[in-house]
């Protein structure tokens, strides 16, 4: 089989090898995602010898422009040139030790570089010297594998996964990605391998959460790591939102099944990671606050605010930003029940104030996701939240329009208070600045500098503040 290589860059790769006297392959996850008619950024290039060597001679054919990063200790090279990168190694193969997923290399042929591969669909190379140019080596049916849309290594699973237990994460990963499903001795090898994921870093682990994350499907990766046993060794706060418990004849929801569908809800509509990790975690607060009622049943009360309470241990320990990705996700938890609230009650524009304020410029988000949160089987109740968001969201425009409430703050600043009535910084002044604004947000008065004085005034006299001047 040919394939058809549309970079010219390939042809000259193919010249500075034939002029070495060496064999070189396109190799990997280019060669696949070009058989997918997928855009691919990664080219991996396996010279069957010194791929250093073909790397700067590369380099130098290319003249200025081009840059080139050796990595001797990896027997690798990097080559940029007009937005493109190529990496270079030679062919080798790979020998492990149980302790460690760091092989022991040694130069190989290229049958062996292919098959210390992870997967079938990624272990096809593609020849680029002139004579046998695009030729297609695929010695273990990754283009069979890739029309049956499967997941399956080119050796034994079971010491693929053993060797490198990442390769477990990477192989529900793709399935997730390419919506590809694991072939049955795959995905038995991942269940039988499932505690040597213990021995990988966590940063390594949350790449190939986020690229789940980031996939059109996400759930699929999610429901792949609870059938298999992974899991509770990669994130157990998620584990634990399994399972429905009855008494009485009444049981609640499935936490975890439901928070899937609410994260599948919110990729739908959104390809903001943050926002999906918001979805994915809108819950994990109810299993601490699970109680029952005999009254109502199941309960859950407080769970947004435990949930936000949990949400910087769980970055911490999966290895997530701890800067403005986790403010906002604890953000969204903490909020998310607020506008279902709303639509129970008459919505009164205080309490839509008080929203619009706290949410700030992210009530779009919030309420995207409180929409993916109605995942009722019954579809007349889904159409009727549905509907009553509409309601909320007309009456967020209305508010803001006419109050401005969205990231204000309070026309008057606690320096001015301070230097008014001749106060250090302290609870009186805070105590004074949130009076004003609650006067705003329930519509005492305008968000007006003229109308909050003249209050600020008021509640000074009642607490017996007298001011340094008149105005």
């Amino acid at each position: 089989m040919t394939i058809e290589l549309n970079l010219p860059i390939f042809q000259k790769i193919g010249a500075v090898a034939d002029a070495l006297g060496l064999e070189c392959y396109v190799v990997g996850g280019y060669v696949r995602d070009l058989l997918l008619k997928r855009p691919s950024k990664d080219i991996d290039v396996v010279v069957v010898g010194n791929g250093i060597q073909m790397a700067e001679e590369f380099a130098k054919s290319l003249g200025r422009g081009a840059r080139i990063a050796v990595f001797k200790s990896y027997g690798t090279a990097q080559v940029k040139h007009k937005g493109i990168e190529i990496e270079f190694v030679g062919a080798r193969k790979e020998s492990y030790q149980r302790e460690s997923r760091n092989p022991i290399v040694e130069c190989g042929t290229l049958e062996d570089d292919q098959l210390r591969r992870d997967f079938t669909i990624n272990a096809m190379a593609v020849c680029l010297n002139e004579k046998r140019l695009g030729e297609l080596i695929d010695p273990f049916g990754g283009v069979r594998h890739l029309d049956l849309k499967m997941i399956k290594t080119p050796c034994n699973p079971d010491i693929t996964f053993s060797d490198d237990p990442l390769r477990m994460m990477r192989a529900i990963r793709f399935a997730t990605q390419f919506g590809f499903f694991l072939e049955e001795s795959t995905f038995e090898a991942i269940t039988k391998n499932k505690e040597r994921i213990k021995i990988i870093t966590k940063e390594r682990i949350i790449l190939e959460i986020n690229k789940i994350m980031e996939s059109p499907q996400p759930s699929t990766g999610f429901l792949l790591m609870e059938k298999s046993g992974l899991l509770p060794f990669v994130f157990p706060e998620l584990d634990k939102l399994k399972g429905v418990e009855k008494r009485n004849g009444r049981g609640h929801k499935d936490n975890f099944l439901h928070s899937l569908k609410v994260l599948d809800n919110v990729a739908l509509k959104s390809d903001d990671l943050w926002l999906r990790w918001a979805a994915l975690l809108h819950d994990i607060g109810k299993p601490a606050t699970k109680e029952w009622d005999e009254q109502v049943g199941w309960t859950f009360k407080n769970h947004n605010y435990v949930g936000y309470k949990m949400i910087p241990a769980i970055f911490r320990n999966l290895k997530l930003p701890l800067g403005e990705p986790l403010k906002f996700v604890q953000k969204i938890v903490l909020l998310h029940m607020r506008p279902i609230v709303l639509i129970e009650d008459e919505i009164s524009d205080s309490a839509v104030r008080r929203l619009l304020f706290d949410a700030g410029d992210d009530i779009d988000k919030l309420m995207l996701l409180c929409e993916a949160d109605i995942t009722s089987g019954n579809q007349e109740k889904v159409n009727l939240y549905l509907n009553n968001f509409k309601i909320v969201r007309q009456k967020l425009v209305e508010v803001e329009e006419k109050d401005r409430i969205r990231n204000f703050q309070p026309p008057i600043k606690g320096e001015e208070i301070m230097q008014l009535f001749d106060l250090p910084p302290g609870k009186v002044v805070g105590d004074l600045k949130t009076q004003i604004k609650d006067a705003i947000l329930d519509g005492i008065i305008p968000n007006e500098y003229d109308a909050a004085l003249q209050l600020l005034f008021k509640i000074a006299e009642e607490k017996g503040l007298k001011a340094k001047t008149d105005l």
